[in-house]
């Protein structure tokens, strides 16, 4: 199956909070959305990497993505070395996206700087035909996306773009809070955690609107870029 987006994440959970209401409008206007999950979650405090399975399958199907994969990677542990950048570019040359969006480029979870790193390396090696890879017995055929996009996660790190997600906000909380394990939920007993509380998911939205401020709509979603950004004219921003 070919894609138009594939949005990898360290963790479930990452690609909804930083990108799921970019998704889904993607998905809304007919483009084919994947969700490639790094690792299962399974060192956070709250829920298990069960449950957040459970989770992310329910929050795909709000979101409308074709399809969705886990790598099984360690979470707190993956490197970004050859044995792990293979397992990333058979994803890339199985979906062949035209683009990708992956973690931020730096972060207060070391997943997501590495993830990202990690992604971003897959991205060119998948375009090396001299790297062989397979699925399935199955031989690939090498596949560079041409646009990387990098979401923004805790940090309030500057975008480079900002999308217009007005009308998609709500999906984007739904499917977040699918991860019912992971965020606030009054009556619930598990640990606290910076994710938890009140005050974070409340920014989901108050951050979307900010952004949205900024560029004259309701809410936004901000990426940074590896390279510049090209467009066919001046009327092309918004």
């Amino acid at each position: 199956m070919k894609l138009d987006i594939l949005a990898i994440g360290a963790h479930p959970d990452d690609v909804e909070l930083g990108c799921g209401a970019t998704i889904a409008k993607e998905i809304q206007k007919g483009k084919k959305v994947g969700i490639i999950d790094l690792t299962r979650g399974e060192l956070g405090t709250r829920g298990t990497a069960e449950t957040r399975d459970e989770e992310a399958k329910a929050a795909a199907k709000i979101l409308g993505v074709a399809v969705r994969e886990n790598l099984e990677f360690a979470d707190g542990f993956f490197v970004n070395n050859k044995q792990h950048q293979l397992e990333v570019i058979k994803m890339i040359r199985k979906y062949q996206p035209e683009i990708v969006l992956c973690n931020a480029i730096e972060d207060r979870h070391i997943d997501h700087g590495k993830g990202s790193q990690l992604v971003s390396d897959a991205c060119f090696l998948s375009g090396l035909m001299k790297i062989e890879t397979e699925i399935g017995g199955n031989s690939q055929q090498q596949w560079r996306p041409k646009h990387v996009y990098h979401f923004i996660q805790w940090k309030n790190i500057e975008p480079d773009v900002v999308v217009d997600v007005t009308g998609f906000i709500d999906t984007k909380l739904k499917a977040v809070l699918a991860y019912q394990t992971q965020f606030y939920n009054p009556n619930s007993k598990l640990p606290e955690t910076p994710i938890s509380s009140k005050n974070f998911t409340d920014s989901v939205e108050y951050r979307a609107r900010d952004l949205g401020r900024i560029i004259g709509v309701e809410y936004g979603e901000g990426f940074t870029v590896e390279r510049y950004t090209g467009v066919d004219s001046l009327f092309d921003l918004i």
